[in-house]
C-alpha cells in the first residue's frame, strides 16, 4: 500500500529535475500525477516513466507565466480526475541580473513564475480541497528565501515573498489544507546546469556538511513526507533541505 493511494497530484515544473523526481515518486506511492511543462517531449517522456512503472499519469504543456495556462493545468485536471488532493507548486525560475541591472520586464516575470503562479493555483484548487474536507499544498522555496547573494535580486526576492506567501496559506487555508514550503539547497537541476552545472555550487557544497551537491530524489522525499499523513501535523513550514549549508 503507497503512502498516497488514491489521491491525485499536481506537480508544476516536473519534466525535469526535483520536479520529475517528485512526479516519479508521487506516482510510485499510489497518486494520480499531472505532470506539467513547457516541453512536450519532456513532459510525455516523464508520464511514460511513470506509466512503465505501473503508475497512472498525465502532462498538461503549461507556462507558469501565463494565466490562461496556469487555469488549464487546473481545468485538465478536474476533467481527467475529477479532484486534486496534492498541489506541490514547483516551477520556477532564475534572475542573475544585478540590482541596478534589473529591468521592469525581467522582474515581472520571475515573480509571475515564481509567486503568482503559486498563488493563482492554489486559489484554484483550494475550493475543492475544502469541500473535500482535506487537501496539501507544498511550495519550493529556497536557501535563498534566507538569505542575499549578489547578482540575484530578483530571483532572492521571489523566493523571500513565496516563503511569506506559504505562511500565509497556512493561516487562510487551515485547518484543512496544510501548506508548507521545501527550501532547497546545492541541488543538481537544470536550472543549475543553465548557469554553470554543479561547479557553481562547489561553494555551496565546501559550506555544507554533507559535502556533496543534492539530487532531485533529495527533494521528492521531504515532498511525499509533506504530501503524506505522516505530516499531518505540519503546517505553515518552510524545511530546508540543503546538507546543512549555514546550518
Amino acid at each position: 500500500m503507497g503512502k498516497l493511494d488514491g489521491k491525485v497530484a499536481i506537480v508544476t515544473g516536473s519534466t525535469s529535475g526535483m520536479g520529475r523526481s517528485t512526479a516519479k515518486l508521487f506516482a510510485e506511492e499510489g497518486a494520480k500525477v499531472v505532470v506539467t511543462g513547457r516541453n512536450e517531449e519532456r513532459a510525455n517522456a516523464v508520464v511514460d516513466d511513470i506509466k512503465a512503472a505501473g503508475g497512472e499519469a498525465f502532462a498538461v504543456i503549461a507556462d507558469m507565466a501565463n494565466v490562461d495556462d496556469i487555469k488549464k493545468i487546473f481545468d485538465a485536471t478536474i476533467e481527467e480526475y475529477g479532484t486534486v488532493d496534492i498541489l506541490f507548486n514547483n516551477a520556477g525560475l532564475l534572475s542573475v541580473t544585478p540590482l541596478l541591472e534589473i529591468t521592469k520586464e525581467e522582474w515581472d516575470k520571475v515573480f509571475a513564475v515564481d509567486v503568482y503562479a503559486p498563488l493563482y493555483l492554489t486559489q484554484l484548487v483550494a475550493p475543492v480541497m475544502k469541500e473535500k474536507g482535506k487537501g496539501v499544498v507544498i511550495n519550493t522555496c529556497s536557501v535563498a528565501s534566507y538569505a542575499a547573494h549578489f547578482g540575484f535580486v530578483g530571483y532572492i526576492s521571489s523566493k523571500h515573498a513565496i516563503a511569506g506567501l506559504t505562511k500565509s496559506m497556512a493561516f487562510e487555508l487551515g485547518p484543512e489544507i496544510r501548506c508548507n514550503g521545501i527550501a532547497p539547497g546545492a541541488i543538481h537541476t537544470a536550472m543549475v546546469d543553465s548557469i554553470g552545472g554543479v561547479e557553481a555550487l562547489q561553494m555551496m557544497v565546501d559550506g555544507a556538511p554533507m559535502k556533496r551537491v543534492g539530487q532531485g530524489e533529495d527533494i521528492a522525499a521531504l515532498a511525499l513526507f509533506l504530501a503524506s499523513d505522516e505530516s499531518e501535523f505540519v503546517d505553515g513550514q518552510i524545511i530546508r533541505c540543503d546538507g546543512g549549508f549555514e546550518c
